[in-house]
């Protein structure tokens, strides 16, 4: 796997595995104790990438291949993200909401203070398990090291302009239930968020929002992902509920794309209609128009910014849902 031009890594089930773009195969590298809920790729260092647990972090050098601990033991991991800008530093975010540091790959962190100081902290609450909370993504700006954004499921996106040394809350009309956080390097003010309360944008790094959804005839989003050639093409995934979003046999997940014109369309070619699989996982490839995106049907590839999309690996057998994909360096 390590020699692949194209790996990419797919949380599913219990299961972690690692697809060969060019060869359209995958294989289970990772069959965690603990369900595996985020992966994050180094983007310096080839092969390198880390998967979240309930029990800590792990870390793999090979692909996948073989996978080591890599700290937080115990703590509920949540949401992993490698800094764009420094080698070696990564964070992540946990249950309850907290985000960690590390400068050194994952071997030592630290916890960051104040985030749960907030004034809408004392809001912020998991519908299912409303007694706690947790940070669901973490964005880093593709320029400044210390820049993060953090999304809390549920109940806020907040910033940290210097690594969690200091805090901003939420902003009024922002995004309250963020899954997903995009943000182009060519753009790196423009926000985009795919959100359990819609879609919403911020073009000056999230100070203001607006809520372009003219097109989109559901408002439960999952995943986002932005041509790397293009930051005016963005795609999303959505479907009518979280209960139709996530667990094959009840879902009714779809795509849609815009191309910069504030209009969504749903994208039919290589999607069911009517929709009847989860709303999938969305990563943006190394390469202009390239985006990829895992469903409990296989890894699927668009190689034109979304418009169309092909099958390029099948799970077999197929998994209940899909909690993350990962694209690694090349």
């Amino acid at each position: 796997m390590t020699n692949a031009a194209r790996t990419l890594l797919v949380a599913a089930g219990r299961n972690v595995l690692a697809v060969d773009g060019d060869a359209g195969t995958a294989a289970v590298v990772l069959e965690s104790k603990t369900p595996p809920t985020c992966l994050a790729g180094d983007p310096f260092v080839r092969a390198r990438a880390w998967c979240g647990t309930e029990d800590g972090v792990l870390r793999t050098v090979d692909g996948g291949a073989s996978w080591q601990r890599s700290g937080l033991d115990g703590e509920h991991v949540t949401a992993l993200a490698a800094s764009p800008v420094r080698r070696d530093v990564l964070f992540a975010g946990t249950e309850p909401s907290a985000l960690w540091t590390s400068q050194d790959g994952g071997d030592r962190w630290a916890r960051a203070e104040g985030l749960r100081g907030l004034p809408s902290s004392s809001q912020w609450s998991f519908p299912p398990r409303p007694a706690t909370h947790h940070v669901r993504w973490i964005g880093c700006h593709p320029g400044d090291a210390g820049r993060l954004w953090l999304a809390i499921e549920a109940g806020a996106l907040v910033t940290t302009p210097d690594g969690g040394v200091t805090w901003r809350d939420r902003v009024r009309g922002g995004p309250y239930d963020t899954h997903q956080l995009a943000i182009h390097p060519e753009r790196p003010d423009w926000l985009r968020s795919a959100a359990g309360d819609g879609f919403f944008e911020s073009r000056d790094g999230g100070a203001t929002w607006s809520s372009p959804e003219d097109g989109l005839d559901v408002g439960y989003l999952v995943s986002i992902a932005v041509d790397p050639g293009d930051p005016e093409i963005v795609v999303v995934s959505a479907a009518s509920s979280p209960y139709s979003a996530y667990r094959a046999g009840r879902a009714d997940g779809r795509l849609y794309r815009s191309a910069g014109d504030g209009r969504w369309n749903r994208i039919l070619t290589g999607w069911p209609d009517p929709p009847t699989t989860i709303a999938p996982r969305l990563v943006s490839g190394h390469e202009p128009g390239e985006l990829w995106a895992a469903d409990e049907r296989g890894v699927h590839r668009s190689r034109d910014g979304g418009r169309s999309w092909e099958t390029i690996c099948r799970f077999d057998p197929r998994p209940v849902g899909v909690s993350a994909l990962a694209s690694l360096a090349r």
